[in-house]
């Protein structure tokens, strides 16, 4: 085994998962630190360009890379991606749709998961879910400027960074949608938090993405799927025929979450009414500012760790150059 072979490294920050036997450890130059986690789509990696800016890079799974439609369907998802520059999203750097992995690299976010945060530390605070709802709707507003639809906007797709949110994956998903893979067990999408158009196979407009955050923003404040758990069938069944079950989200975000989670797309709000009423909400006192403590001291403290990365292996110093008279002199031997 090489000796810079990043399993035999230093052992890794506690945040971090170090690479397994069946992990790369490089994809097109992007040398390989840690795993960041894993989901239906591929793998996810920590890694440095060469400026030394730490990215995630994302390995496509084997059995999407064989498909030909995704592939196509991914190329243009990648393009549409790189046109998004909101704040509240991260940004697509670079990828390989032509390789024989297609992978996606963007900017690294130091923190955890939304799903994460809940499934640790329970339901959060309103105010925080106030500023989570707000950072969250700017980031679909840039999403939908570019005609790109989420369609799989869930915690797990939303870091939470000290600065507020960073909607990840967007648009990606719909690169499988159409592939031989749905039709075998695989599919796009979590049923929690798709909206009714989106289970039952019909048209996915930009107000799926709001049916998404509502059911995203009732999981956050209350801890509890709006939808129920269960068996996927019947969590489905429940987003298409049967009104949310909001009865622990605190009662002065309740009006809200209702409107977003309606099964009509036309009577949902749109992300500029969600930052609307967001703003004008008393506990952030009629402004959305992601101030230091705008997260429980817990979540603050994950984020640190996060930000603890791995440190790249130093670099071996170029020679210095040869000064001229020495390299005149040099000549001179060489010639005579």
């Amino acid at each position: 085994m090489p000796a810079d072979d990043q399993r035999s490294a230093a052992p890794l920050p506690p945040a971090f998962q170090p690479l397994q036997p069946d992990d790369p450890t490089s994809v097109a130059g992007y040398r390989l630190y840690a795993r960041l986690g894993a989901g239906g789509m591929g793998r996810v990696y920590l890694s440095y360009t060469p400026g030394g800016r730490p990215v995630a890079l994302k390995v496509v799974r084997p059995e999407f890379a064989e498909d030909s439609e995704f592939r196509r369907r991914f190329g243009q998802e990648v393009t549409n991606a790189q046109r998004i520059h909101g704040l509240y999203t991260a940004q697509v750097i670079d990828a390989g749709t032509e390789a024989d992995t297609p992978w996606l690299v963007t900017a690294y976010v130091p923190g955890p998961s939304l799903a994460q945060v809940v499934r640790e530390h329970g339901a959060l605070p309103v105010r925080t879910v106030l500023l989570l709802l707000g950072g969250i709707a700017e980031a679909l507003q840039a999403i939908h400027k570019v005609t790109v639809v989420h369609r799989d906007l869930k915690p797990a797709n939303v870091l939470v960074a000290a600065d507020g949110p960073r909607v990840i994956d967007f648009g990606i998903a719909r690169a499988a949608d159409a592939t031989v893979l749905t039709g075998t067990g695989f599919r796009i999408g979590s049923p929690a938090f798709m909206a009714p158009e989106q289970a039952q196979g019909t048209s996915v407009t930009p107000a799926t993405d709001v049916f998404a955050l509502g059911a995203l923003t009732a999981y956050a404040a209350s801890g509890v799927l709006p939808f129920g758990e269960g068996p996927e069938t019947a969590v489905l069944y429940r987003v298409v025929h049967e009104p949310a079950d909001l009865s622990k989200v605190p009662a002065d975000l309740r009006e809200l979450v209702q409107r977003c989670l309606a099964k009509s797309p036309e009577d949902r709000p749109t992300p500029a009414e969600i930052i609307e009423v967001a703003s004008n909400h008393p506990e952030v006192g009629g402004q959305l500012r992601f101030a230091d403590d705008w997260l429980p001291a817990p979540v603050n403290t994950e984020i640190t760790r996060r930000a603890d990365l791995p440190r790249p292996p130093a670099t071996v110093p170029a020679p210095p150059a040869v000064p001229p008279v020495a390299a005149g002199a040099a000549a001179a031997a060489v010639s005579a």
